[in-house]
């Protein structure tokens, strides 16, 4: 593990940039940057365009590491190059900024209340080249979509086992179970999850470190304790569907949580846009998410 960058996510003012849209939802991302599902013909045209979107916001000026701790890539992005360089390089040699690898393959269907995530077989393989590429941490996302305690323990249980496997590698996993903000018990959802993932917690050898991504919280300052663990190195937000505007007024309301946006990241930003423009628009979302981030 690399202390520089430990010590950066762990006490640096900013926030997680998620660039890490894949597999199906990769056309929607291009949708809203504004190139048609036409534009491309097969999936290697596809990624080569996510990623030329990627590289123009990573290299974007408004890009930087003042404002951004981390960003979270997907595999396709890990093995690309901006500048001769693999990406993981380019982002913290060029522009100071942690690296990070989504390495979950989907979701499950959805079963007692909630969707588990798919089998990843080639995991160990994937851990191997992200230690490789250099990169520092992981990411796998889980979602829960009602207060159901049997399936609330099994994702918190399913997380923490693969969080275990990553961590073993030198890595720092980020643990996301999302909880659904259109959930009807979503408070409810809450309750049980930061019960069994505080239990997790407590179970785990000292020297293990993992990150939390979690659903910005029915009830303000709600996930004080998991801030407060020693294993925890951050807890990050994500947008779960709130507009860029509204996950920061939420996120405001709660010390010490940080953003992981990637849809409200990159909100208002198209292929069509002049440089000027595109950077002028993102470096207004960076610095809105920025300011909610350090509050």
């Amino acid at each position: 593990m690399n202390t520089k960058q430990l010590e950066r996510v762990q006490t640096g003012k900013g926030f997680i940039a998620a660039l890490d849209q894949s597999g199906g939802s990769t056309p929607k991302a291009l949708l809203q940057y504004g190139i048609q599902e036409n534009s491309y013909s097969n999936e290697e045209e596809m990624y080569a365009l996510v990623h030329e979107m990627r590289t123009r916001i990573i290299k974007s000026p408004a890009f930087d590491s003042r404002h951004i701790l981390g960003a979270i890539l997907f595999e396709n992005t890990m093995d690309r190059s901006i500048d001769g360089q693999y990406t993981a390089d380019y982002l913290w040699d060029k522009k100071g900024i942690v690296p990070f690898l989504k390495v979950d393959q989907g979701l499950a269907d959805a079963e007692n209340g909630v969707q588990l995530m798919k089998p990843i077989p080639g995991l160990d393989e994937l851990l191997t080249r992200a230690v490789d590429r250099h990169i520092f941490g992981t990411k796998m996302r889980s979602v829960i979509k009602e207060a159901n305690p049997a399936g609330i323990k099994k994702v918190v249980e399913q997380q923490f086992a693969l969080g275990k496997q990553i961590a073993a590698r030198g890595l720092v996993p980020i643990i996301e179970p999302e909880v659904d903000i259109h959930s009807a018990d979503k408070e409810a959802s809450e309750k049980l999850l930061k019960d069994e993932i505080l239990a997790h917690l407590s179970a785990l050898d000292k020297d293990v470190k993992i990150m939390l991504k979690l659903s910005i919280p029915t009830e303000n300052d709600f996930y004080r304790e998991l801030l407060e663990d020693p294993h925890v190195v951050r807890v990050v937000a994500l947008s779960g569907g709130y507009s860029q505007a509204e996950a920061n007024d939420k996120l405001t309301h709660n010390r010490g949580l940080i953003a992981s946006f990637s849809r409200a990241l990159s909100q208002g930003l198209t292929a069509g846009q002049s440089d000027e423009a595109f950077n002028a628009m993102l470096g207004k979302s960076i610095q809105d998410i920025y300011a909610a981030s350090i509050t």
